[in-house]
């Protein structure tokens, strides 16, 4: 048996419609690797998508549990079918519409139970923009590639004549055990079908979709209903004649079906090869932004890196511009564009700044898409996906990403309607909320800090992540001369210091009375869903370097000034994590740092504040090394829409966003020999250097606050190690 699969997987891939691209010797499309965090708790997707796009078809081997929330793990055995809509590197399953699964053979009924298919690994192979595998138990060859807002499946079958095909509108990807669908309208015409679903699970949405098949169905079965289905489940009959080739097309709106079909037509005209050349054409100019000098694998990693953090945020307005704001309401999309998977607890830290020097034409629609947001939904947004709030992190990470912009001149950007947006953010109640999340600023306003019997859960944490949301609205105002707002919220940024404890040289929680939590342990990690406490999937440790992120000089004062700093940061490292757990946000540890988990992602960079940077850099070669590998479980810890892979790009190219909101950067020491940085007309040539100390130019450079500016204006920038400690008198 195994001597004949082996055998129509090899028929399956001679006899396939040619739709190779030729690849460059210097492409760098070619050296992503996008199954690298595919395996393990990585949650990376592998399958197609443009750029930011709006659908990314790819296969599922399971519809619910944390292992799936991308829908999909390396040594899953078998694949449920192909989904069209992703959400790579979350800890949390959403979306995942529109199930497909071809066949032919196996005569499937209105009694069949199981469409999974068994694959061929070796079959299975992915490029940025597409993805193939054959499913030899189903005679079919399933390539997938992707417009910006069409997904195209195209099934070769093993032989012509009649096929089958799946198409469930029940499926999706689960928080939780469901029912997901709440309701469903579906029509089905001569060639395909068209509908609207309303769903429930981590967002509640609305989903229209126009689903066209290359050939007209011959037969339609309609499944029996399982228990909790409310959308239906079809299989559908094709006669190929001569042909053994069916693609599928489908586009999805969160508006309505006339806008679902109005985005399927944008595909009209291409064919599946053309398709597919220009998403490699797409990928290849975004990837090509940046060139490395670096060995093969170091290339593999790097590009596989990038890739990652150019699939988030999603663009999810239909071609007119139409869309459903986070109260499901239609809005008209600021020039036509508005994005979602917006994981900004995690992404304000690194892949933010990222955008703003690879992709700044993107960035204005960051911030739009955050303004038009707060409008319809009265606050800037937490972790959208679909263009819903779900509510998920703490604090006000909008905030940062939009003060960078404007602290970066950004063009583009509204100023003072961001002001608005994060001044009415930072002080109207948000009665809607749930409980977990911010609902009124009495009690910070009160106590200047969230006491742990006025706060359910979190309080240390919540505190100290208001505070980079403070700052970064007293940063607007103060650039925009409202010294009024400026000095309100940067007292209130410096709640943190209320909550650091000199003794344990933490932060800790206190009372309403401003008493410190007795029975505490700072490596005790707590989380709101498995373990409650002060602490959000950290502990301690991880959370006090946190006002480092708005105000690293005066967390370095608080810990006694450079040396003490610098003792911190080496006990840190150095004491061990008792039972480390990787739901309680501790994976991927040296010490008490959790490389798996965004709160740690600064830290090492801490260093240059001290008299001894080179201990940082030493700390940021160790975490490359150690935590991204060119392998499927070359991620440790969930990627989170890029954040994860956005800190090796910086730690490769030798610098990073230590405050991401100030519009600078900290210089470490590059990974690589060398980088050449596109940045809008201008070239930064970047290289690693012998001689000590960093020079643009030829101009020595502050390590601690190198200018977004002078980088984007392009130069020669030279870092070596940094100089040598001066001897203690």
């Amino acid at each position: 048996m195994k001597r004949r699969l082996a055998v129509v997987v090899c028929a399956l891939w001679l006899c396939a419609p040619c739709v190779c691209t030729p690849v460059l010797a210097q492409s760098f499309a070619a050296q992503v690797d996008p199954f690298i965090g595919t395996d393990g708790t990585g949650h990376v997707f592998p399958g197609a998508s443009m750029p930011f796009g709006m659908v990314q078809p790819g296969p599922d081997n399971a519809d619910r549990g944390w292992s799936y929330s991308s829908g999909y793990q390396y040594r899953a055995p078998r694949i449920l079918g192909f989904s069209n809509t992703h959400i790579s590197g979350a800890g949390i399953g959403e979306l995942g519409d529109v199930l497909l699964q071809p066949s032919q053979g196996l005569a499937w009924t209105a009694t069949t139970a199981d469409f999974s298919a068994a694959y061929e690994k070796a079959s299975e192979t992915a490029r940025p923009g597409y993805y193939a595998v054959a499913l030899p138990e189903h005679g079919a060859l399933v390539e997938l590639t992707a417009t910006e807002r069409v997904a195209v499946q195209r099934y070769t079958f093993e032989r012509p004549g009649r096929v089958q095909v799946l198409v469930d509108l029940q499926h999706g990807l689960l928080f939780g055990e469901g029912p997901r669908v709440q309701r469903a309208r579906v029509e089905v015409g001569a060639n395909g079908l068209w509908g609207t679903v309303h769903a429930k699970n981590w967002v509640e949405r609305q989903t229209s979709f126009a689903l066209r098949f290359s050939a007209p169905i011959l037969e339609r079965i309609e499944l029996p209903p399982r228990a909790g289905d409310r959308a239906p489940r079809y299989v559908f009959a094709f006669d190929l004649g001569a042909a053994r080739t069916l693609e599928a097309r489908v586009a999805l709106s969160t508006v309505d079906e006339a806008g679902a079909l109005r985005n399927l037509a944008t595909a009209d005209g291409r064919d599946f090869a053309g398709v597919r050349r220009d998403a490699d054409r797409a990928w290849e100019t975004l990837l090509g932004r940046i060139r490395i000098r670096a060995d093969a694998r170091t290339r593999r990693i790097f590009y596989s890196a990038l890739y990652r953090t150019l699939l988030h945020p999603s663009q999810i307005a239909d071609v007119d511009g139409r869309v459903r704001g986070p109260r499901g309401e239609v809005l008209q999309a600021p020039n036509g564009t508005y994005y979602s998977t917006l994981s900004l607890w995690d992404t304000f830290r690194a892949a933010h700044p990222l955008y703003t020097l690879i992709v700044p034409e993107r960035v204005p629609g960051f911030v739009d898409t955050m303004i038009a947001h707060q409008r319809q939904m009265g606050y800037l947004p937490l972790w959208t996906a679909w263009g819903r709030e779900t509510h998920t992190m703490i604090g006000n990470p909008s905030m940062p990403v939009i003060a960078d912009a404007l602290a970066k001149r950004i063009p583009g950007i509204d100023a003072e309607a961001a002001l608005q947006a994060m001044l009415e953010t930072s002080t109207r109640p948000r009665p809607d909320a749930p409980p977990w999340a911010q609902r009124d600023w009495e009690t910070l306003e009160r106590y200047g800090y969230l006491p742990f019997d006025a706060q359910t859960g979190e309080s240390v944490s919540i505190t100290a992540e208001l505070g980079y949301g403070d700052a970064a609205l007293a940063q607007v105002a103060r650039s925009m001369k409202r010294d009024d707002l400026a000095a309100r919220f940067s007292a209130r940024a410096a709640g943190w210091k209320r909550l650091f404890d000199p003794q344990t040289r933490t932060l800790r929680g206190k009372d309403r009375a401003g008493r410190w939590r007795v029975a505490f342990d700072p490596t005790a990690a707590t989380s709101p869903m498995n373990n409650p406490g002060d602490y959000t999937e950290a502990n301690a440790y991880q959370y006090t370097a946190t006002p480092a992120l708005h105000d690293a000089e005066g967390f370095r004062d608080a810990l006694g000034g450079a040396e003490g700093l610098e003792t911190w940061l080496d006990t840190f490292f150095a004491r061990p994590m008792p039972h480390a757990d990787k739901h309680l946000g501790q994976e991927a540890m040296i010490g008490q740092y959790a490389h798996g988990n965004e709160p740690s992602h600064h830290i090492a960079w801490l260093y240059a504040f001290t008299d001894a940077p080179e201990k940082g850099h030493a700390r940021v070669r160790e975490i490359a090394h150690r935590f991204y590998r060119d392998a499927p479980d070359g991620i440790v810890g969930n990627d989170d829409a890029g954040q994860m892979s956005a800190w090796l790009v910086f730690a490769t190219l030798g610098f990073y966003p230590v405050q991401p909101a100030r519009g600078e950067y900290v210089l470490g020491v590059p990974l690589v020999r060398g980088a050449t940085l596109r940045i809008g007309e201008n070239t930064l040539r970047i290289e690693r250097d012998r001689t000590p100390g960093a020079r643009l130019d030829g101009r020595a450079l502050t390590r601690t606050a190198v200018a977004h500016a002078m980088l984007a204006a392009g130069g020669d920038l030279r870092i070596g190690p940094s100089p040598a400690r001066p001897p203690k008198p």
